[in-house]
């Protein structure tokens, strides 16, 4: 009766059906039936909860409560002390608790090539920049500093678990664990010989020894990275679908990402890129395909029948001029779309609000149609979409018991997004990255009021700024006359 009687006072915003989704009787919770308020490790009160499920749903003046880094329950904060006894409250009367964001694309250590080759076309950018400049600077150094700064910008702007594909990926795997974030890493495969591996065999090695040393991470799980149709040959490819299916590990792949590589794959192949990795065994639900932006109605077939998944990246699509993933016509198949940034060489950022932002409005051009990817949707995906694409929407995603706590807040009443009408739509169409105060891994806080816990922000611009004059950017293109 007494759960009842708080169930009522939050007007209607909780009601009985809702109460197995906020809480579970665990062994926390003994304590209860003696009217003793049971321990845990922490309450955070906010003005708003949303939980992503059910979707669309967002809960008043309730409270999240933490406890061995799991949620353990979403509780009206009337009342919510008399449940529970807290080594830590946090009280946050203006800000709205959410999931942490996933970033299912990036290059972490390119944050050190930001703005260093802007205004080409993928390819021309490509070799004759990026490339080069990977030959010429990236080493454990690079990669150490580069994935550092990335993590300092990702918690900033919310997201908590990402996924990504660089050279020297243990050192990624490193610093992600003494940082505390989430990952999926994918250690490259390609032909050619790199700073990390002299050919597709060595990567492979090297890959699965990273592998047997993150086996059993709570945080971090490791799978292979074949860069491209067009950078990787039969063979390596055949390997990694046989070693994927055998460890059930994910394979991360560029695929259809401009015009010209889907008419070139055609020319040398005979096949389109997507039927090429269809006949090689590696189009499987295990399979990330990120871009997408080159999809006939054929592909989309093969997509659908294969259970792979989708990964949108918009800004970094428009910017390289590579074109626009239909993500309404593959959500309307019922394929699972996320949502990255890609590198910050390419993006110029790795700020999931604004890509949600920019997925939102292309996506409703896309499809020609207002209604196409409401906010809610786009907030999916970038939460329990992009857990799902890489396998742990079991695990984070959604605030429900029993997951993990990963968890942002965002603050929510500066003048300049008053008045609010709709929680949700405000934080897609009108939120920025700075309003972003506090996150949590696992239930432990590194972002509190802004300020990282666990990196050292002076250090990492002072380590960004002794790059900055070591690598000297591509001359300027001449201007027309």
């Amino acid at each position: 009766m007494r759960e009842s009687a708080k169930i009522q006072r939050t007007a209607g915003l909780i009601d009985r059906t809702e109460m197995g989704i906020l809480r579970a009787v665990s062994s926390t919770r003994a304590s209860r039936f003696m009217s003793l308020p049971a321990a845990v490790d922490c309450i955070v009160s906010a003005k708003w909860i949303i939980p992503v499920v059910p979707a669309g749903k967002v809960f008043r003046d309730c409270s999240l409560v933490i406890n061995q880094g799991c949620i353990e329950s979403i509780h009206p904060t009337d009342g919510v002390l008399q449940e529970y006894a807290p080594r830590q409250h946090i009280d946050l009367p203006q800000h709205v608790l959410m999931p942490g964001l996933v970033n299912a694309h990036t290059h972490a250590a390119m944050s050190l090539l930001r703005g260093y080759a802007d205004d080409q076309p993928l390819m021309r950018w490509l070799k004759d920049h990026i490339w080069p400049a990977e030959k010429r600077w990236v080493d454990t150094e690079f990669v150490h500093d580069g994935t550092q700064l990335a993590l300092a910008e990702m918690l900033r702007t919310g997201t908590t678990c990402f996924s990504d594909m660089y050279f020297f990926p243990e050192v990624t795997a490193a610093a992600v664990h003494h940082a505390g974030l989430r990952a999926q890493i994918t250690f490259p495969v390609m032909d050619f010989a790199s700073n990390w591996a002299k050919d597709a065999d060595d990567y492979i090695h090297k890959g699965l020894m990273l592998r047997d040393d993150y086996r059993s991470h709570p945080r971090i799980r490791i799978g292979f990275g074949p860069h491209a149709g067009y950078t990787v040959a039969d063979a390596p490819l055949k390997r990694i679908a046989m070693l994927a299916e055998e460890l059930q590990a994910p394979v991360h792949i560029h695929l259809h990402e401009t015009a010209s590589e889907v008419l070139q794959a055609v020319d040398a192949t005979g096949s389109r890129p997507i039927e090429r990795l269809l006949d090689l065994g590696v189009l499987t639900p295990l399979t990330q395909c990120v871009h997408m932006t080159q999809l006939s109605d054929r592909d989309l077939d093969l997509l659908q029948q294969s259970g792979a998944s989708v990964v949108h990246c918009p800004e970094s699509n428009l910017k390289l001029a590579s074109g626009i993933c239909p993500v309404q016509r593959l959500l309307d198949l019922g394929i699972n779309v996320a949502l990255g940034t890609d590198g910050a060489a390419s993006n110029n950022d790795l700020d999931m609000f604004g890509e949600m932002t920019t997925a939102a409005l292309l996506g409703k051009v896309a499809a020609r149609d207002a209604t196409a990817l409401p906010a809610w949707q786009i907030l999916h995906m970038a939460t329990l979409g992009g857990a799902k694409v890489l396998g742990l929407d079991s695990q984070i995603g959604s605030l429900e018991v029993g997951k993990a706590a990963d968890v942002i807040a965002v603050r929510l009443d500066e003048t300049d997004i008053a008045p609010l009408y709709d929680l949700i739509s405000h934080l897609i169409y009108s939120n920025r990255r700075s309003r972003v105060t506090h996150a949590w891994v696992d239930g432990k806080i590194l972002l509190q009021d802004g300020q990282l816990t666990t990196l050292n922000s002076a250090e990492l611009r002072s380590r960004a700024l002794l790059w900055q004059d070591r690598i000297k950017p591509p001359a300027e293109p001449e201007l027309p006359l």
